[in-house]
């Protein structure tokens, strides 16, 4: 594995903050064909970034055979859009170096959790927004994701909202226009990424609905999409293994998210010939 860490701005924020992606790319030979690449967006109520939802995440799609990346964004006290132009910074930087890294360009996936996943889900949204790039930046599309993948995600700023990650991405006195603008099941179209979701029914920090609503939107718009809802458990259970649930009751049963996330993006992509059992 190639690890490293990359700067993706020239910049340095008026808060000190340089957004950073780290790279988990697997060791290839000149032989091997170029791999979809998977860049992960932990949560953290936009106000910081999980550690258990950053590295773990990345080795474990290393091992199902993906190139992988975990990308430090702009958090609190920076406001919209600076995370959004960070993942499309991040998508843009790994698309330029495809061929060196050998990645297929056309098979780029976004995961996030909880905030992280309103930031996968925003980049899946509005890549295209003329209210957030340039004409010429959406007509070639390199910051576009081509599929997301989100676990238990901040998606709307209505009824069912977490408050927190609206409150350190916009300011406590954002306006109802831009609540409304960023509550992202009013975002989806026919150009949204394929998307996969999983969450808890018990969640009550980041309710179930947010999931059921994004997906009900791209169902009504006809993304292709997956969702598991799992009975059991509280929010921010990231892999959901033995490693990251020392604090929590064992499952009955195991929770697969990760390994289905796997095979969806086979699935998604048509790559069983490549990840043949």
């Amino acid at each position: 594995m190639i690890h490293k860490i990359i700067e993706i701005s020239e910049k340095t924020s008026k808060y000190g903050f340089t957004p950073k992606l780290t790279t988990y790319l697997l060791d290839t030979v000149e032989s091997d064909i170029d791999r979809p690449a998977v860049i992960v967006f932990p949560g953290g109520a936009y106000a910081g970034r999980s550690y258990r939802e950053g590295e773990r995440i990345a080795i474990a799609y290393n091992s199902a055979g993906f190139h992988s990346f975990v990308l430090d964004y702009s958090v609190a006290p920076h406001r919209y859009p600076q995370s959004l132009l960070d993942a499309a910074n991040a998508i843009r930087y790994v698309r330029k170096h495809a061929e060196e890294w050998k990645i297929d360009k056309n098979k780029i996936v976004v995961v996030g959790f909880s905030a992280g996943g309103h930031l996968a889900a925003s980049i899946s949204t509005l890549w295209d927004s003329e209210n957030v790039f340039a004409k010429e930046e959406i007509a070639s599309g390199l910051h576009k994701p081509n599929a997301c993948i989100l676990a238990y995600p901040v998606i709307t700023s209505g009824e069912k909202a977490h408050r927190g990650s609206f409150n350190n991405l916009l300011g406590e006195n954002a306006t109802e226009e831009m609540l409304k603008f960023l509550s992202l099941e009013n975002r989806v179209t026919e150009k949204t990424a394929p998307t996969f979701l999983w969450h808890t029914y018990e969640d009550e920090v980041v309710p179930v609905e947010n999931s059921l609503l994004y997906a009900t939107a791209l169902s009504k718009h006809r993304v292709p999409c997956e969702m598991h809802i799992y009975p059991k458990g509280h929010h921010g259970l990231s892999r959901a293994s033995d490693e990251t649930l020392w604090s929590i009751p064992i499952f009955p049963r195991k929770y697969d998210w990760l390994e289905q996330s796997c095979e969806w993006i086979i699935d998604l992509f048509c790559l069983q010939k490549l990840y043949k059992n």
